[in-house]
């Protein structure tokens, strides 16, 4: 990825600022790691290390405490939005930080109710409260997607509607505090967020930008429609933001990335570009990954250092369990994996091609599924095997590069016969673009 007149490459981060505060253009591109400690005193545990420390934190569920409540719109309340919470145990008042989903091809009511798990607790264990709503239109929200036409600036002012609402919600719950608010968004999302800055909450310090925009390939001129959204939204944001994007998004190229930034920061708005390079078969699918929050986390942690938010690690979450491995038989062993016919083994095949975190579950029936990527593909290959089995339990076969199946004695090898069926990784893409993979039958 080449730019002009800026430093070569970017990083991985997301952003934060003082209140409302007028902020003097910062407008960089990095590829190098942010520092990621700032200082304050040490506990007794700290010094002894993180390890000890992190054992002494109280436990939180894995679930995160999730709930579902409905957002109004407006004070009639005659629509609302269909809006998840996850927060830390305790009374509060905690930070908040919102969540703005992406949008993908099709009905956007069909889409499934926003629940960035990887995401969320990232910033729940560090006392944070988590909401993503679903705006207008998606999901089971109330009202209708507004599309506004081939007008990309309109459709994000508008889709800020609903974050407004938003947090104007949650800045009335008593475990909120209001003064300490951040909002973030992912592809579309990431386009609202920024829109959203243009008219920001006193309380909201912080715009962070996964991957934004809004590609619609049926308006002729859609990038000078979406550059020239960023450009306006530019000229009014007065938050410093931090956009992340990766070097094989399979929505925007580098160069259209390049566009949109220098069209925004050239209105005098404050704003870092991280690059978090490749990712797996597709950058635009980063916060989707647990696997990913590596890559950008460290950056995020030390914007949220830089504008005096919390980063400190205040709660351990539940994880969920992975089976040891069995010596069942070699994971590319594909003729050892039992019940599967022809159609079973061909998706087996697919299955090894895919990257880690992935599972595959199997049941005697001959159903299957394999997941990869999102939060939890173990959990993800069980739920959708089972219903592909009228609802009876499946069991994991597989689960990364390991077979955990454990049925009987026997030891399959990946030996004679199996060594034809023997399936090398490849780097081809996976289902969609914005999703983690998954398969069954």
């Amino acid at each position: 990825m080449s730019w002009k007149n800026v430093l070569v490459g970017w990083v991985c981060a997301c952003a934060w600022i003082g209140a409302q505060a007028q902020a003097s253009p910062d407008a960089t591109v990095q590829r190098v790691a942010l520092a990621t400690s700032a200082k304050r005193p040490l506990s007794a545990a700290d010094a002894a290390g993180p390890n000890l420390r992190e054992t002494a934190l109280p436990l939180l569920a894995g679930d995160l405490n999730e709930r579902v409540v409905r957002v109004p719109v407006d004070g009639t309340g005659n629509i609302t939005l269909e809006t998840t919470i996850f927060k830390p145990d305790g009374p509060g008042p905690f930070p908040l930080v919102v969540f703005n989903h992406g949008k993908i091809a099709g009905d956007p009511g069909a889409q499934s109710r926003s629940r960035p798990l990887a995401f969320a607790r990232e910033f729940v264990r560090r006392g944070y409260v988590v909401v993503a709503p679903n705006r207008e239109g998606f999901a089971n929200s109330d009202g209708t997607y507004r599309q506004e036409g081939c007008n990309v600036e309109k459709n994000g002012i508008m889709q800020a509607d609903d974050v407004a609402a938003t947090i104007a919600y949650m800045s009335q719950q008593p475990y909120v505090d209001a003064s300490r608010i951040v909002v973030a968004g992912t592809s579309h999302g990431g386009l609202a967020t920024i829109a959203y800055g243009m008219r920001a909450a006193p309380g909201v310090r912080g715009l962070i930008n996964f991957s934004g925009g809004l590609r619609q390939d049926a308006c002729s001129g859609w990038q000078n429609n979406l550059t020239h959204a960023f450009e306006s939204y530019g000229e009014h944001v007065q938050l410093p933001s931090l956009w992340l994007y990766g070097d094989n998004d399979s929505i925007w190229t580098p160069e259209l990335t390049a566009r949109m930034y220098a069209a925004y920061t050239d209105q005098g708005a404050s704003a870092t570009m991280v690059d978090v390079g490749r990712y797996k078969n597709d950058a635009h699918r980063l916060v989707v990954d647990r696997d990913s929050v590596s890559l950008w986390w460290p950056s995020v942690e030390a914007f949220l250092n830089r504008i005096h938010m919390p980063t400190r690690t205040e709660y351990r979450v539940e994880a969920p369990a992975v089976p040891p491995a069995s010596g069942y038989a070699a994971v590319d062993a594909i003729e050892a994996v039992p019940y599967l016919d022809a159609a079973g083994r061909a998706a087996y095949r697919k299955f090894l091609r895919q990257f880690p975190s992935r599972a595959f579950a199997v049941a005697r029936s001959g159903a299957w599924s394999w997941a990869e990527g999102g939060d939890d593909p173990i959990s993800v290959a069980l739920s959708n095997c089972s219903k592909e089995n009228h609802g009876e339990a499946c069991r994991l076969y597989a689960v990364d590069d390991s077979v955990v199946w454990n049925e009987g004695t026997r030891t399959a090898s990946s030996s004679g016969d199996d060594q034809a069926n023997r399936v090398d990784r490849a780097d081809e893409p996976g289902e969609a673009p914005n999703h983690a993979s998954l398969a069954s039958r």
